[in-house]
């Protein structure tokens, strides 16, 4: 079957906190996956997650653009497993991904980090330093300053990080502990699935960054990647389940 009658799919959740511009930033994304070939959906509502599974598990990229929401407990558990079991890619950026649902440590672990602060708030001036040779998602692309959020985030170490900003920019008190270099962009495994996060994205025009930009387009299309492995090696979908796993 051709490419053309199998098209690649993407589900965009978006909702949550309207400062962060979630219907704003969906359409940025839901345009540059469709420049791909993508045929994408976009949602205001976390029900098609429990209500949907069978479409969610066959989809190659689920994308969050959700901040300070409340996820219930089969809600996040078809998430994990249409990643983890399924192969579907999870790709998102700044609190439309990591500080979607507080409450909910799956998903943190899931995704790879959580915000917990942002020093100096909005119109923060700061620079982003690529990882050289950290990955081919930022190969080409340079050191570049935004001004927005600089979002400090605790993050699991078994992500691979692509770029960092330098702390601290503005004083507070995390200042009494010397210059730290937090995680921006990072890639991490969910099982079968790839997930890839962004700390950008205050606000929708912080895409109009060409490198901003371009790291959030390479991100999900690495993620949706592995659904196409996935379907190629159709490897065991309970190979990382575990039962006794508590949720």
């Amino acid at each position: 079957m051709s490419a053309a009658s199998n098209p690649k799919k993407a589900w965009i959740i978006q909702g949550g906190w309207d400062g962060h511009e979630p219907v704003l930033v969906s359409e940025r994304f839901a345009e540059m996956l469709r420049r791909e070939g993508f045929v994408v959906e976009i949602f205001d509502t976390l029900g098609v997650l429990a209500d949907r599974r069978t479409e969610l598990n066959e989809l190659d990229l689920l994308v969050p653009v959700w901040t300070m929401g409340e996820i219930t407990h089969e809600q996040s558990v078809a998430a994990a497993e249409a990643v983890g079991k399924y192969g579907v890619g999870l790709a998102g950026c700044h609190g439309g991904m990591c500080d979607s649902f507080r409450s909910d440590t799956e998903w943190q672990f899931m995704t790879g980090g959580q915000w917990v602060s942002h020093p100096g708030g909005d119109g923060t001036n700061y620079r982003v330093h690529i990882r050289r040779g950290s990955s081919p998602l930022v190969e080409g692309i340079p050191d570049f300053d935004v001004c927005s959020e600089q979002y400090y985030v605790h993050v699991d170490p078994a992500n691979e990080v692509l770029a960092t900003t330098r702390y601290p920019v503005v004083n507070y008190y995390h200042a009494a502990n010397g210059e730290v270099d937090v995680p921006v962009a990072w890639t991490k495994r969910w099982g079968h699935g790839r997930v890839y996060y962004n700390s950008l994205g205050h606000h929708n025009d912080v895409f109009d960054i060409p490198e901003a930009a371009e790291m959030m387009r390479r991100g999900m299309l690495w993620a949706a990647e592995g659904k196409q492995l996935f379907r190629r090696t159709k490897p065991d979908p309970e190979q990382f389940s575990n039962p006794a796993k508590m949720y």
